[in-house]
This record gives structure tokens, sequence and C-alpha cells, in this order.
């Protein structure tokens, strides 16, 4: 695989990015991409390993070796061909995976690791653009419908692939476009919704159809997706986490969704009545996740005055934690282009008091200085230091706290098993209702769009087995080759 000394060779070079104060004022993609040739030289340091760990570490199961080889042969549409195999929306994947896939790579053991993630993306933007991605539509038709609720990344896949099954699909949105988290919850910075557009018009063409603007059980019928002959649950865990803190009812404390979502959709056009804008405020993030790193972003793309943002957890090392050895996904820090633009982070610290004026308005946060107390056999403890308090003058306090789990609706409709964290029960994606299965987040809690893809995918096999009794539908064990 590659080339037998490239690892030698060749150094990893990734994408640059335009310069922040470019960059910040604007709402497009920054990434300045690699030319071919460095392309192809980055596929011809994979290593010819013996046991290729980089499988293990992706949840699709990609068959990365293979197409990197293809990439170093100049072999595009062959790459594209076995990317397609195992992944339905690389060009998701190839902007906003963590790149587990790149964290358990063999020569991440002595060098840096082979740019699993860049050379996905360039192997379906070529696509794209050589029009090798056309739509695919089954040869014939079962005569089975299938309704699929929610149209992130599970929801797309587990659609398509039943599609392509033969069977008829409708894909429910209760917002107003199709994408899911991909669309309102992912910046455009990060992924342009032009990218989301041009996949769904491919599926759209293989005969899928899309409903948005429809909440199943609240402006659509439960009774109406009963009379489907099988239903595939993908609504994502959406119940947003809060802060218990005195004072969190002030005016200009915000959930980060709904800032990111507002953004978005001003981005587009829409007019958004009392829009939360960062423009020439101190703004707090609290939550150091991806949420938090996209509310960085976007604040100082508004002009915010000040950007900082607060982590209870301590701060990671820099490299590899010796808890978390090779091949496993690494505690370790994480700068995004985002930290880059300009933000003060803030480890081990917890929000005491959210300060409001006479008029409920937020003007600081009291806050505390922590460490967590670390016993043998019982839960971490969190102890707050004497004499650490601070005040921080604050107008805008985001919170990215993640979610607790999916939201209740459709398991109390449908008289579904939930768990003790809210996720919908399923027994290899079957729910306690024969005919309805789950799948992505709502399955599984909160997760990476790579995990949703291949829940989406394994769904869809089961379901497919359910209605007609067997499936060649593949699995990520293996599977045959969609057509080249």
């Amino acid at each position: 695989m590659g080339k037998v000394t490239g690892f030698k060779e060749f150094e990893r070079q990734d994408e640059s990015y335009t310069a922040v104060q470019e960059r910040v004022g604007h709402y497009k993609e920054f990434t300045v991409p690699l030319s071919e040739a460095e392309i192809t030289k980055q596929g011809s340091r994979c290593m010819d390993c013996g046991i290729p760990f980089c499988h293990s570490g992706c949840p699709l199961g990609n068959l990365i070796p293979d197409f990197n080889h293809m990439v170093h042969q100049g072999e595009w549409q062959k790459a594209s061909w076995i990317l397609h195999s195992t992944n339905n929306f690389p060009e998701f994947t190839g902007r906003l995976c963590p790149a587990p896939c790149e964290k358990a790579c063999v020569l991440g053991i002595i060098a840096e690791p082979i740019s699993i993630e860049n050379i996905e993306k360039n192997i379906v933007e070529r696509a794209f653009q050589e029009g090798w991605i056309k739509p695919q539509p089954p040869k014939t038709r079962t005569g089975k419908t299938v309704a699929v609720v929610g149209s992130g990344p599970a929801g797309l896949a587990a659609a398509q692939q039943l599609n392509r099954a033969g069977h008829t699909v409708t894909v429910f949105e209760r917002d107003n476009a199709i994408g899911g988290l991909l669309r309102y919850g992912i910046p455009n910075f990060k992924l342009e919704k032009e990218i989301i557009d041009r996949r769904v018009a491919i599926l759209e063409a293989e005969g899928i159809t899309f409903k948005v603007n429809t909440n199943v059980g609240v402006n659509y019928d439960i009774n109406d997706l009963k009379a489907f002959d099988s239903i595939v649950l993908c609504g994502g865990a959406t119940q947003r986490r809060s802060l218990p803190t005195p004072g969190a009812d002030a005016d200009g404390v915000v959930q980060a969704m709904d800032f990111l979502t507002q953004q978005t959709k001003v981005v587009f056009g829409e007019k958004i009545e009392n829009q939360v804008l960062a423009t020439g405020k101190d703004v707090i993030v609290i939550g150091g996740g991806d949420t938090g790193s996209d509310c960085v972003g976007t604040s100082n793309r508004h002009g915010a005055k000040s950007v900082t943002n607060f982590e209870i957890m301590p701060k990671p090392p820099v490299g590899r934690s010796e808890s978390t050895p090779w091949p496993y996904w690494p505690l370790q820090l994480k700068t995004s282009s985002s930290h880059k633009e300009g933000v003060e982070r803030n480890w081990l610290i917890n929000t005491k008091e959210f300060i409001k004026d006479a008029n409920g308005k937020l003007t600081a946060l009291k806050t505390v200085n922590v460490e967590w107390k670390m016993v043998p056999g019982q839960a971490p403890q969190l102890i707050e230091i004497e004499g650490s308090e601070k005040i921080w003058p604050c107008d805008l306090a985001l919170l990215a706290l993640g979610f607790t789990g999916p939201e209740k609706t459709l398991a109390e409709q449908l008289g579904l098993e939930t768990d003790f964290r809210s996720n919908y029960k399923a027994n290899n994606y079957q729910t306690n209702v024969p005919n309805v299965f789950t799948a992505g987040d709502m399955r599984r809690g909160q997760s990476l769009i790579v995990w949703a893809i291949s829940e989406g995918r394994e769904a869809a096999r089961e379901v497919d087995l359910y209605l007609m009794g067997t499936t060649n539908l593949p699995t990520k064990e293996g599977g045959d080759l969609p057509p080249l």
C-alpha cells in the first residue's frame, strides 16, 4: 500500500488556512487546499501495515489503505469507488470528523499519522468535480414504504441505503431545510450548506422524498406515521443541558445552539427577530467542546469585544496522555481554527452565579476555581478552591454544555422503551415495537458524525432484513462495492 518508502521520504502536510484577519470577515470555508501532487504524496505515506489499525479506529470501517493506495497511483475514480463503498457522505466526514482513524494509524507510533481525513475530502471533491458521483436509483421497487424521522447524517444514511434496497423512503424534518445538526448546528465556515444541498439533490434524484417543516407527533399525526411499513427514528439527542446556577434566567444567558442556528439562518437571508449578537460584547462561552469552539468562531465574526472560554475539566496534555495510549482515542489538547482566531481559554473553573442588573440583563459572571479529587472505586469529586472566586465582566454567556439525550415526544406517542439516559432502547437497532427502528444519537447518545452515518447504515440493513427476510445491504465487516 502506498510507496514502500513513502513514509520515510515525505512529511505530513495539512491544509493551511487563510489569514485570521481575512477569514473572520465572512462565513465561508477558509481552508487552502493542497495541490494534487502534494495529496498524492500524502497517499504515498501510507505504510504497508501488517494490521491497519485505522480500520478499528473508524466507526465506518473505511478501507483506508485501499483508497490511499489509489490516490498514490493517481487512480482517483477507483479511490472514490472504494471510499463510497463504506461511507455515504465523505464530504461531511472529510470536513468535520475528528478522525479517530488517524489516532489509530500505525505510522502515528513513530511519526505524524497519515492525513486520512484530508485525503478523504480531496477524493470526494474530485469525484463531484469529475461527475463521478451520480444518482443510483434502484432498478426495482419492493412495494414497501419506510419513514425516516430526522435528516441528520444518520437519517440520510439510512434513507439512502433503504432506497437503494428498493423501498420507497420518505424523510421527515421538523426544520425548514434538510441536514439536521449539519445544517444548523455546524457553522457555515466549517461546512458550507451548498455541500449538503449538493448531496440532497443526489438523494432526491435517487427517489427519496423529503418533507420539511414536518414535526412528527406535533404537526404531523403519529397515526399517519404508523401507516408506513417501517419507521426509522433518527431525531438525534437534542435535549439541551442547562446550568442550575443562580441568575441563569438573565437576559444574555443563551443556549449555544440557538446562537449558532440563528446565525446560519441569517447567512442564508432569513430575518431573525431579536437575533442574539456578540457584537461589541464581552462574551463567555461555557463548555470546551466543538460547539464551544464554534461559538468562539461565530463571536469573533460578530465582532465581539472579548471572547473567553470556560471548561470545568483539567487542561489536557499537549501530547497523548499515558492514560490513552495508541491506538486509543487520546486525551490530548485540541486547538481549533476558531481558538486561533482569538480566545482566552480557562480550565478547572466553575460558574457560581450569573450576575444581572435591575432590568434582568446579564452584566457579569462569578466563578470559582476547582479541582477533581480522584478516589479509587468512587465517582470523581469536584472540590472548590477556597478564596479563588472571581468576577468576570460579561454581556453574553453562551451555554455549550452538550445534550442530555433525545426528546421524549416520539417515544411516548409510539410506546417505546428508553434507558436511564432517555436514549431509545433498541436491540440491533430494533425497538420494542417491531417495525420501529432507531439509530444515531437518538439510540447511542450524543456522538460523532461518523458514528451517525455508521448507525444509519447498520439500521438500514436491519430494517431491510425485517421487511424482506433477507438483505444484500453491506455491513462494516464487508459487502459488495457499489457500481464503478
